[in-house]
């Protein structure tokens, strides 16, 4: 999966494609490369980042995901929490929505990706970190909510995909620990996975774990990570790197 940006904060490529045609090209760039689905978000995940309007957002990103659409043999997934943006990047051609909050931001969510037969990534996102919690129980928890909430939304099980939420409300630690834990999110029926570990003063990449063969070779990949997050001056960056679909 493509990260394409058109806002002008993103930590990787804030202001970089704000203008529809360099994002197309960008897109076009990214499937070069080997990009299978091209993710367009209108709005920062970022930890600070401020909150846009759902109208601002749906500015940045229509025309966007509908030119990549016309143009473009890829699937467009749209990153936004809001059902608005949802069903008006749906109108626009996507068919994935990637969700950080995992369907817990906006009530009227699942029943947007039920209507407009999207694909959901539901991110294990708790809002707020807790070292005191069991990070495999509370991660369990979450999902089976968010089974729950699609069920009765009507969203078919094999709409959905699981994400881990690296960087998302949790500890240093626990970033790990989330890791580690595979099978919590072996419940899903497809998987969404990845981190970016990053130089503060530089911005060069230390590492990557993320790619499509992720549980063939993650172990080998948190080592790596590992040694770079506590390299001096880094950070750990979420990111969607692979989806690895059985």
């Amino acid at each position: 999966m493509g990260v394409l940006n058109v806002t002008p904060d993103s930590f990787s490529d804030g202001g970089r494609y704000l203008e529809p045609e360099l994002a197309h090209l960008r897109a076009a760039a990214m499937a070069t490369e080997g990009a299978d689905i091209i993710d367009v978000g209108g709005e920062s995940t970022r930890p600070g980042a401020s909150e846009v309007s759902e109208t601002e957002e749906c500015r940045r990103i229509e025309t966007v995901v509908a030119t990549i659409c016309a143009d473009m043999a890829r699937p467009v997934s749209t990153d936004t929490y809001k059902a608005g943006v949802a069903r008006a990047a749906a109108m626009a051609g996507a068919v994935i929505v990637n969700d950080v909050w995992g369907m817990t931001r906006d009530a009227e969510m699942a029943q947007a990706v039920a209507e407009t037969r999207s694909l959901i990534v539901v991110t294990y996102n708790r809002g707020k970190a807790d070292a005191a919690i069991n990070l495999l129980d509370d991660m369990r928890a979450f999902f089976d909510v968010a089974f729950a909430t699609a069920s009765r939304a009507g969203i078919p099980y094999e709409h959905i995909i699981l994400d881990p939420g690296i960087g998302f409300a949790k500890t240093y630690e626990q970033n790990f620990e989330a890791l580690a834990h595979d099978r919590a999110i072996a419940l899903g029926p497809n998987i969404s996975v990845g981190i970016i570990a990053v130089d503060n003063e530089s911005g060069e990449v230390l590492a990557r774990v993320g790619s499509p063969d992720y549980f063939d070779d993650h172990r080998a990949g948190q080592v790596d990570m590992t040694r770079a997050v506590r390299s001096p001056g880094s950070t750990l960056k979420p990111f969607i790197y692979g989806l690895a679909f059985e």
